[in-house]
């Protein structure tokens, strides 16, 4: 008597049904309730991204986060009693700190620039159509940044220079730390490459591309890409490989 066949997965495969991962937790923070009715509108009714609170201030977001443990905040950047660059400070100082975005009605805001340097992923402005916001906050999720380098040295250039000597030279001082390696890395990630066209650009395997970015945001204490790409900006790395 022949055995009976194992059971098939629904495609008829024979591959276990892969679990479903579980939806994006977003906490939207804004002191406009009729934006934050927007963005609920907006993502309610997604099957992979759940609303999980709000918030009408900066000063709110600690303890929301320590009770809702969102892995994504929406994150205004001008409130009144705490902004959303205090906010996204004091979050990104934290263990296990949730991914932000800020919000914001300025293609250029000094605010914007000062926040991705203290860790925010991004920044969407609240004219950008659904669908984008949808799926910006799907690509922080996943680790990636929603801001182009094209749009980051537009904000360098277009917000205050004051400073800008110093912070060139501190800038230069920490790749400095980096090895050959790892700083044309940090150099090809400042010019917008994915990890795909690093590797081909430098003969390596993705995964090589990936283990090096690693290093350097442990090396330079840096959360995200953004910041990467900031800091070689700031050294004027990118200005003197265009040359």
């Amino acid at each position: 008597m022949n055995a009976s066949p194992p059971p098939q997965s629904p495609a008829g495969s024979g591959a276990p049904p892969e679990a479903q991962a579980p939806p994006i937790r977003v906490l939207l923070v804004d002191d406009d309730p009729l934006v934050r009715a927007g963005l609920s509108f907006m993502m309610g009714g997604l099957a992979d991204i759940r609303i999980v609170g709000e918030g009408a201030d900066g000063s709110e977001v600690g303890a929301l986060v320590d009770r809702l443990e969102p892995d994504v905040v929406l994150m205004d950047i001008r409130m009144p009693s705490m902004d959303g660059l205090a906010a996204t400070e004091r979050l990104r100082g934290r263990d296990r700190a949730p991914e932000v975005i800020v919000l914001t009605t300025f293609h250029a805001d000094e605010l914007v620039l000062r926040a991705l340097r203290a860790g925010a992923a991004g920044y969407v402005l609240k004219d950008t159509p659904p669908a984008e916001i949808v799926e910006a906050v799907r690509r922080v999720a996943a680790g990636a940044p929603v801001l182009s380098p094209t749009v980051t040295r537009r904000l360098i250039a277009q917000v205050t220079e004051r400073g800008q000597d110093a912070r060139g030279s501190r800038a230069r001082a920490r790749l400095a730390g980096l090895g050959e390696r790892e700083r044309e890395v940090a150099v090809a990630v400042g010019r917008g490459q994915s990890n795909a066209d690093i590797a081909a650009a430098l003969y390596m395997s993705v995964a090589t591309v990936k283990a090096h970015v690693s290093r350097i945001l442990t090396k330079l204490g840096l959360n995200n890409r953004v910041q990467i790409a900031l800091l070689v900006h700031d050294a004027g790395e990118l200005d003197d490989a265009e040359d």
